[in-house]
């Protein structure tokens, strides 16, 4: 398989990824192939698939080492190590976004906050003391910022990109329900938990 994954696969990887690193936090050591299928609606044939398609690594009524797996897929996807990223919105989502541990176990550090709200600069939002937005081309830059989080309303979420692609930042995960308009050189991932249940049910009741 070439260097560049496919959005599917990439996609897929990602979930085996989040139920690999949960297992580990509950003491598991090994996971099959259908375990994992449990957890994320993906067919265990085309689990392993995806997985054989870059080297050899369960055994057929052993399955899969997960520290081994995990620590395979990281390098695939590229995640090994520590990104840092900023935080623009210090509202309840972000601040639910900043006390999270997800981020930190998947190697993504909230390096810093920002927000507009001058009465939220220089409050603390989980470890981090929030910076006035203003300020946000010299941070990204002095602490090697890759991406950003939009946890703003969608009203304001197109001010924030901007500052954020004004930046230099090429990533923005989005979780307000604007639609962004970015350079092309730019990648936006819009979370949106209301259109994936609706996903979810589509499946579930037809």
């Amino acid at each position: 398989m070439g260097d560049r994954l496919t959005v599917g696969v990439a996609a897929r990887l990602s979930r085996y990824l989040q139920v690999l690193t949960q297992a580990k936090k509950m003491g598991k050591s090994r996971i099959s192939s259908q375990e994992i299928s449990d957890y994320t609606n993906v067919n265990a044939t085309q689990i392993r698939r995806d997985l054989s398609a870059f080297g050899k690594f369960g055994k057929r009524g052993v399955g899969y080492d997960i520290d081994s797996l995990l620590s395979e897929i990281r390098r695939i996807l590229r995640t090994q190590g520590q990104h840092n990223i900023a935080l623009v919105g210090a509202g309840r989502l972000g601040e639910a976004i900043a006390s999270s541990p997800i981020f930190a176990e998947h190697g993504i550090n909230i390096a810093a906050a920002f927000d507009v709200d001058p009465d939220k600069v220089g409050r603390r939002i989980g470890s981090l003391a929030i910076s006035d937005i203003r300020s946000l081309s010299g941070v990204v830059r002095d602490k090697n910022i890759i991406a950003g989080v939009l946890a703003v309303p969608a009203a304001s979420a197109q001010d924030a990109a901007d500052a954020l692609v004004d930046a230099g930042v090429r990533i923005v995960f989005n979780y307000s329900e604007a639609l962004l308009d970015v350079p092309p050189d730019v990648q936006v991932h819009t979370s949106n938990p209301a259109v994936e249940l609706l996903h979810a049910l589509y499946f579930h009741l037809t």
